[in-house]
């Protein structure tokens, strides 16, 4: 009889027993919903978290000034930064898979330096001045930085991806990377020598992060194309799976290898694009969640982590933004700076553990 019963409970604790993943996902969700209410709660004037509801409900808070507070700063920034850490999360466990490397990111292989070369072609050489790099612009403005973004990301992407067929080794892969990021980084230092003070300033705030200079005339824009091209990452889950197994495997199964990295490249660019453009280039999400997901799962099927890691990076966002926020009183740190220190730790774990682990995905 205790055979039987501790048999059960560790069918239960199994990471692969359908159940137990249920269970996770269910506290994942909670986990969000959390991170977003205290997002909207904590700042330099604290709301009770009850309070929050009942804004958010629709009914009369106690002071006014909260309900102000919550629907013209601190909700679009807390929508921002769920966006965000659901689209880098998404993007890089595309680009792990598409390049079966676990090192993949936006940031690591350059494309966030792709998106801001775009982001810096419309911003740096445009002919009117702006004390705010998002301020002033219009929704077509809003959709041309993010086109521009996500251009710049594809290209950075499709280079990489034709290297990728000539070269095996993972680590001249990540090198090239780099050496990509570090060109367009220059390309970027050139634009900066022939632009105004003003624009100078805008693109250096921008280029720090921040999920706070999104306002509600932009969110019109950013949430469609995101859940747009999230929608379409879901529908790629089976290609995404077949691809694990190399091409002749998926060619096997009837799949169009090309017209597949195509509609990967074109998912990813945008959602690294277009967060890039309103955002900023934030680091090291990319490359943490979806091995974040891996280990919790147990599992590459990317039916189970595409949802994984839209609420996994949303949630890390989110702390990431309150943290910026409350580490250090009465200052804002760079969103940049908190990412790479949540990051850093993961990606040198992944590092660690390939050299005792020849296989990838986990």
């Amino acid at each position: 009889m205790l055979s039987k019963k501790y048999k059960f409970k560790n069918a239960r604790l199994n990471p692969k027993n359908p159940v137990f993943k249920s269970i996770i996902f269910l506290i994942i969700l909670i986990s969000l919903i959390l991170a977003f209410l205290l997002d909207l709660a904590l700042g330099s004037v604290d709301i009770p978290l009850n309070e929050v509801v009942k804004i958010l409900l629709g009914q009369e808070a106690e002071k006014l000034t909260w309900t102000h507070i919550i629907f013209k700063f601190r909700l679009p920034k807390a929508l921002t930064a769920t966006l965000a850490g659901a689209a880098l999360g998404v993007s890089g466990l595309q680009m792990q898979t598409l390049f079966k490397n676990p090192l993949a990111g936006p940031f690591v292989l350059g494309i966030s330096s792709g998106a801001s070369l775009g982001v810096a072609l419309v911003v740096l050489t445009a002919s009117a001045t702006t004390p705010t790099l998002l301020a002033d612009l219009g929704i077509i403005s809003d959709f041309g930085l993010v086109i521009a973004a996500s251009l710049g990301a594809a290209s950075v992407l499709g280079m990489m991806l034709v290297v990728s067929r000539r070269v095996q080794d993972t680590m001249t892969l990540l090198i090239l990377g780099l050496l990509f990021g570090y060109a367009t980084s220059a390309i970027v230092s050139i634009l900066l020598q022939f632009s105004s003070k003003e624009r100078i300033q805008s693109y250096i705030m921008w280029t720090f992060g921040s999920f706070a200079g999104v306002t509600w005339k932009q969110l019109v824009v950013l949430i469609p194309v995101i859940l747009l091209s999230l929608f379409l990452a879901v529908l790629q889950s089976k290609s995404l799976n077949a691809l694990l197994l190399g091409e002749s495997y998926a060619r096997s199964l009837g799949l169009t290898v090309q017209k597949t990295r195509f509609s990967i490249i074109t998912s990813a660019s945008i959602l690294a694009g277009a967060i890039t453009a309103f955002c900023g280039p934030i680091a090291f999400l990319g490359v943490a969640i979806p091995h974040l997901c891996r280990s919790v799962f147990s599992t590459s099927d990317h039916r189970i982590l595409i949802p994984s890691v839209t609420m996994m990076g949303a949630i890390l966002a989110l702390f990431a933004d309150l943290f910026s926020q409350l580490a250090v009183s009465q200052m804002v740190l760079p969103l940049n700076a908190v990412t790479a220190l949540i990051g850093t730790p993961v990606v040198t774990w992944v590092i660690l553990r390939r050299n005792s682990q020849k296989s990838f995905p986990s």
